[in-house]
């Protein structure tokens, strides 16, 4: 027995520091990742540092102010809220055109801070919601990657994700939109769906169905994710991969996911109508044509099962062809939308549909935009390919497929870099984990071997060790490096709002332009309570949520007629233009103008779009682009300018008593800073329009539509 006892103590101790070192190494991953995320929080708040608490760009006024009634009115008046100051005269029913993820789940942030005697108002809920949820993405895309790989890849991937300038374009504080949230239901969707293809259980195949409902809740962008599951099913079935644990997870999240996702009203019935999602139904049953073949393989002899077979094959493929061909002629199965040919087409849009093309997110990416918003990550990223083709596993090929899939994506549209940055993160985590653990390994290996007699074996192991340090102090550099590019483009490129501007003068001091807000706050205190204001839609949401006022159009951009009309107006004469504003019930007209202090994003840089578009109608057939352009075919706003645009109404709002200001030194009056030319049409009067208000630095023009002239007695 003593003898046992001496035997059995060595091997307790051994288990004791075995245990201790699995702890200690917990605990430091643990903390790793907690920086990680605290990082990624702290590096999304430059611009609540820079500038107040505000709300950023366009969209997210609109979000901001649907947040607000729900916070207020509660659910059931947010879901049935008629919004009659959107889309003058036609109005816009709230509940059944948005994805209410992100006002619910603000809401819901709201209610519970106050529930613990938190109180916060519903604008900062709003403004911090994106970094809070980038610091939930770092954590979730550790787990995702420790599933895929190892531990020491996670974390690596957690850290590049959590400063990576391509996601942080969309979760820094104030940037309210739905994507802000939606990147973390992606992947929180991916991390449930491998665990469910792992485990083949229903309970993780449930749990991801739950999550793909919180991603359709919150954004659009769900369709690339019933696309891309389906696809890893199919591709698993191409490889001879398909088994039993396939078949319940997919079943289980196409089942629940689908019976879900149609309970969001702006969803509907689009899983099972829409072309978009018709992969996953066919997936779906295809799943249960190889599984209800198999099991009849099982119950059969080989003759009896190769008739029953081609039968069934033949009997299926003609029938799903019939009753996709019925469906499809009869409108059944509505088909693909204009944005998701412009996926396919890159030049669909601007050759179709201007609307779309319109808009500068949507343009195709340049190969620039992808070192300045993923840097190191664009190099790393194919290594990581590597190294999952190299050990191909279920887990290993989804992420193959979400890396093609997503670059392909990114580069025909500039906003879908967000969907590639996280799969850029999760394979460069990858190959740096692989790379710096292969060669760490070497670092020390003179010291192992200084004692052996061989000295070729030495000098071998010398120069590993020499190869090794230089890697390692390489990679160190490119990683410092990376950090330093995603501070510096995250300080200059996406901290500053569009609705406050800044810029660099002479003596190298900031300016700050605030002439959104102070324009916004004059139409608020100064017009009617009804007044109906006329802008073009880039500008309605601010509008409407920050002057309380009814506008016409604005960015959800469903109406492209109502669109066309305004369009109309801003590219006819003032007397065709005063038909339409009449028409339409306009009381007053905003524009942005950047001649006077050089910010290139106004209504002048926009005005083609506004033909193209207006002219893309029934009504607008008359409004012609090459009209606006000079006879050597260009667009300029001096002498040499075509006398269409020079008169029309758009011009004259922009430059009327521009001529008379001076913009810089040295040059002639109505010298334009953006277009870097003195404007053709000087010394003119409105006739049908009268001047408003102007702000401090011009930047926002509102004028008063006159009334009609008086008959007389």
């Amino acid at each position: 027995m003593k003898h046992a006892n001496k035997k059995t103590a060595p091997q307790v101790q051994t288990n004791v520091h075995v245990h201790n070192a699995e702890k200690q190494e917990t605990l430091l991953t643990l903390s790793i990742l907690a920086l990680a995320a605290i990082l990624s929080f702290a590096t999304r708040l430059f611009s609540v540092l820079r500038f107040e608490s505000v709300i950023h760009e366009f969209d997210p006024y609109f979000n901001y102010r649907t947040t607000k009634y729900l916070a207020e009115q509660g659910f059931y008046k947010f879901h049935n809220w008629f919004d009659d100051r959107a889309w003058y005269p036609l109005g816009r029913i709230i509940g059944g055109t948005i994805y209410p993820g992100l006002m619910v789940t603000s809401a819901t942030f709201y209610h519970l801070s106050w529930l613990l005697h938190i109180n916060v108002d519903i604008r900062n809920v709003c403004v911090f919601l994106a970094p809070l949820f980038s610091s939930f993405t770092t954590i979730i895309t550790y787990l995702l990657t420790k599933e895929v790989r190892n531990a020491g890849a996670g974390l690596v991937a957690a850290a590049f994700v959590s400063i990576v300038p391509g996601y942080i374009s969309r979760s820094v504080a104030g940037s309210y939109d739905n994507e802000g949230i939606a990147i973390f239901c992606m992947l929180l969707t991916y991390y449930a769906w491998i665990k469910a293809v792992k485990t083949g259980t229903i309970r993780w195949g449930t749990f991801a169905a739950l999550a793909y409902f919180y991603m359709v809740s919150s954004w659009g962008g769900y369709v690339f994710l019933i696309n891309l599951i389906p696809l890893h099913v199919l591709t698993l079935m191409i490889t001879g991969r398909f088994s039993h644990r396939v078949y319940v997870a997919y079943s289980t999240l196409y089942c629940i996911g689908t019976i879900l996702s149609m309970q969001i009203s702006f969803v509907g019935f689009q899983p099972v109508q829409s072309s978009e999602h018709m992969l996953a139904l066919g997936v779906f049953g295809l799943c249960q044509i190889v599984s209800c073949v198999d099991y009849m393989r099982s119950k059969l002899s080989k003759a009896d099962f190769e008739t029953l077979y081609t039968f069934v094959f033949y009997s299926v493929g003609i029938l799903t062809l019939t009753v996709g061909a019925i469906l499809s002629i009869s409108g059944k199965i509505a088909p693909w939308t204009g944005r998701f040919y412009s996926l396919l087409d890159p030049s669909y849009a601007k050759n179709h549909i201007p609307i779309i093309a319109s808009v500068s997110e949507h343009q195709p990416t340049s190969w620039s935009s992808f070192y300045f918003d993923l840097q190191i990550l664009v190099f790393l990223f194919p290594a990581g390919l590597y190294f999952c083709f190299k050990q191909l596993t279920d887990a290993n090929i989804f992420m193959i497929l979400y890396g093609i899939t997503s670059i392909y994506f990114a580069g025909v549209m500039v906003r879908l870099m967000l969907v590639l940055a996280p799969i850029m993160c999760i394979l460069s985590g990858i190959t740096v984990s692989h790379l710096l653990t292969k060669f760490m390994k070497n670092v020390d290996q003179p010291k192992q071997v200084e004692h052996k007699k061989y000295k070729k074996m030495e000098a071998n192991s010398t120069l590993k060790n020499e190869i090794a340090t230089t890697f390692v102090a390489v990679m160190c550099v490119l990683l410092i490096s990376y950090t330093f590019h995603c501070t510096w483009v995250t300080s200059e490129a996406y901290s500053s709002p569009s609705i406050v501007l800044s810029a660099r003068s002479h003596d190298g001091g900031r300016i700050i332009f605030d002439d959104f807000r102070e324009a916004y706050y004059w139409l608020k205190m100064n017009t009617p309570e009804d007044a109906r204001v006329m802008s073009w839609w880039d500008y309605g949401y601010q509008i409407t949520a920050m002057a309380n006022r009814t506008i016409l159009v604005d960015n959800n951009t469903w109406n492209n007629t109502h669109i066309s009309r305004v369009g109309q107006a801003m590219a006819s004469s003032e007397e065709k233009a005063y038909e339409i504003m009449r028409e339409l019930d306009v009381d007053y007209v905003l524009v942005i103008f950047g001649g006077l202090t050089g910010y290139s994003s106004d209504d002048i840089n926009k005005f083609l779009w506004m033909v193209r578009i207006g002219g893309s109608t029934e009504k607008g057939a008359h409004i012609k682009e090459w009209d606006y352009y000079s006879p050597s075919g260009e667009f300029r706003v001096d002498k040499e300018g075509s006398p269409t645009l020079l008169n029309c109404l758009m011009y004259k709002m922009c430059y009327y008593r521009f001529g008379q200001v001076y913009t810089e030194g040295g040059k002639p009056p109505g010298y334009d800073r953006v277009r870097g030319a003195e404007i053709g049409n000087k010394d003119f009067e409105l006739d049908v329009l009268e001047e408003a208000y102007t702000t401090e630095h011009w930047l926002v023009r509102i004028y008063k539509v006159k009334d009609l002239p008086n008959r007389g007695v």
